[in-house]
């Protein structure tokens, strides 16, 4: 488990990426609607004409949705990589609504079990897609965060369409019983202060991943679960660099 070499060594890069980009204006974002075997989801990609053939990393937001400025930098630093980055959209408004209004923890465990499965079928179509899309680089990565880390890592597990996972403070979906028999090269980023995923998910996790034979590498930052989305700050700024540079490495 590394903790704070990486962290330490990525800080001073993170600033020098944020006094660039602070000023800059937000990134066009191509839209589409797919459709699934589970309904349409909207995917917002930060593209232009030449990102076509870029490797894609679809990015999976908590259970929020992409309210956080992070999102904007999260984009920028996958693209600044040579990445083409795409939010994905798998929770509807209608969801982030009734997960919001749910009152207490157990409630909103009761909401994801029930619409879970469903979620999942929509990014593994949406991974399907892209995996065969004309003139595409052929690769896709996925990046999850806290409930979309959860359905990310589902998604992941056996499967070939994802070339590399990133996980954010999340782990497998609660009462997930499907046998796991390989996963993607991954990437494990945490903040230490979570208290809803604490460490030993990632070290868990980790641990499992090399187990079967697959890489895996646990960064630590100092933070609670949300410092991921802490918009502009030097602890958030690099864990999007490490993210990116992971995927770009691997892609």
């Amino acid at each position: 488990m590394r903790r704070w070499a990486r962290v330490h060594s990525l800080a001073l890069f993170a600033l020098m990426f944020l006094a660039t980009t602070e000023k800059a204006s937000a990134a066009a974002r191509e839209s589409l609607t797919l459709q699934t075997p589970t309904g349409s989801v909207l995917v917002e990609c930060f593209a232009d004409k030449a990102d076509f053939a870029r490797p894609t990393v679809l990015v999976l937001s908590g259970s929020k949705g992409f309210w956080s400025p992070a999102y904007e930098e999260i984009g920028r630093a996958l693209r600044s990589e040579g990445l083409r980055a795409c939010l994905v959209h798998f929770l509807s408004p209608k969801d982030v609504s009734a997960i919001g209004r749910a009152g207490s923890s157990d409630a909103r465990e009761r909401y994801y079990a029930k619409h879970q499965s469903g979620w999942i079928a929509t990014i593994r179509s949406v991974a399907t897609y892209y995996h065969a899309q004309s003139g595409h680089a052929g690769k896709v990565g996925l990046l999850g965060i806290s409930l979309g880390a959860e359905i990310a890592l589902a998604v992941s597990a056996n499967s070939t369409d994802i070339d590399a996972l990133v996980i954010v403070d999340g782990g497998f979906p609660e009462g997930y019983a499907h046998p796991v028999h390989a996963l993607p090269p991954l990437r494990l980023i945490w903040g230490d202060g979570d208290k809803t995923f604490p460490l030993a998910v990632g070290a868990g996790l980790k641990r499992m991943a090399r187990r079967l034979g697959d890489e895996a590498d646990f960064d630590i930052y100092k933070g609670g679960p949300a410092f991921f989305l802490d918009a502009a700050t030097p602890q958030a700024c690099a864990a999007h660099l490490n993210a990116a540079r992971f995927f770009a490495s691997r892609l």
